[in-house]
């Protein structure tokens, strides 16, 4: 089979195709056929190796966040079962799945843990059908760890993105008074409006975060979905309510930076931080409940996933070249 690796960290001219035994399941894993990959913007940081977690980071986390050489991309796979390890109950040959696949999921084949497959429903688009396995799951816990409650407003960062509009259609369908969002062009902005966006600003602009106070009526944001990290993150601190609830779930870089200070939450207003991975390891029980929850909402038709570009495999590293120049409307697919 082809897979993409990488033997070097670097550009994304460092993705190559090779070519690789097909991969035999082990005990509670099966081995999947690919028929597409959601490609996630933290793999260009692995493979630049620009991304850094602090020391006090989890073992899973800090295990999750580094790549070491040669490094294998991971990614969100779609594609039907073709063979299940030891032990493996709850799905057969032949099932239509999306799951995460850890360090080779840019191949033909890719094995994964059979307890975090999630079915794919009939019909659904292969490319459309990446957010189940951790985008759309991600966005989910996100407003969940957020305590999002009807009527309240909601401020979402990178609205755009991947997770950004899965973000602003799950914060409508939870029952979120007012959206606003930010993103950093006016197409983007027009994309974000389009999912589902009361208010779409423009983060690049030195007064975006007087604006968003605006737009929030003077008193504040209930809820802030913030993957970006720094300034954004702190401006974010001071735009809350009080009992105002800020997340965050991810960083644009170096993570070892201070999020906050005591000062910034003085005024009854909380930071957390959601991590897929970690709601994976403690309380599998929500993922359980978070996967049938995503799967009502797409069948209502509450959600949906906007593709941006289906590139082949041996495309890789335009994939990686386009999350990079954050141009991307939606998902990012490769498609062998």
């Amino acid at each position: 089979m082809r897979i993409v690796r990488y033997h070097q960290h670097g550009g994304p001219e460092v993705l190559r195709i090779e070519e690789a035994d097909t991969p035999s399941p082990g005990p509670g894993e099966v081995l999947i056929r690919t028929e597409a990959v959601g490609v996630n913007y933290v793999e260009t940081l692995r493979r630049g190796a620009t991304l850094r977690a602090s020391g006090a980071a989890s073992t899973a986390t800090t295990r999750a966040l580094h790549s070491g050489l040669p490094g294998a991309p991971s990614g969100d796979v779609v594609g039907p079962v073709v063979a299940v390890g030891d032990g493996v109950t709850g799905v057969r040959v032949g099932d239509r799945v999306a799951t995460v696949v850890r360090d080779g999921a840019y191949a033909d084949h890719g094995i994964a843990q059979a307890r975090w497959l999630v079915p794919v429903p009939a019909g659904m688009d292969a490319a459309e059908a990446t957010i189940l396995a951790s985008p759309a799951q991600v966005a989910l816990g996100v407003l969940r760890t957020g305590r999002l409650a009807e009527g309240e407003t909601v401020l979402v960062h990178s609205a755009a993105g991947a997770i950004g509009h899965l973000l602003v259609q799950l914060a409508r369908a939870l029952g979120a008074g007012r959206i606003i969002a930010t993103a950093s062009s006016p197409e983007k902005l027009d994309f974000a409006r389009s999912f589902g966006a009361d208010v779409a600003i423009d983060y690049r602009s030195d007064a975006w975060a007087d604006e968003v106070a605006s737009a929030a009526g003077g008193r504040g944001v209930d809820v802030v979905a913030d993957s970006i990290g720094g300034e954004v993150l702190r401006a974010g601190l001071r735009l809350l309510a009080p009992y105002g609830r800020l997340v965050v779930y991810g960083a644009m870089g170096d993570l070892t930076e201070p999020a906050a200070s005591p000062m910034d939450v003085f005024g009854m207003k909380s930071l957390t931080g959601f991590a897929f991975s970690e709601l994976r390891q403690h309380r599998p029980d929500l993922v359980d409940d978070g996967i049938r929850e995503v799967l009502g909402h797409v069948a209502a038709g509450r959600l949906r996933a906007a593709v941006h570009a289906r590139l082949p495999l041996a495309d890789a590293a335009e994939a990686h070249r386009i999350l990079e120049s954050r141009t991307q409307l939606g998902r990012v697919v490769l498609v062998p």
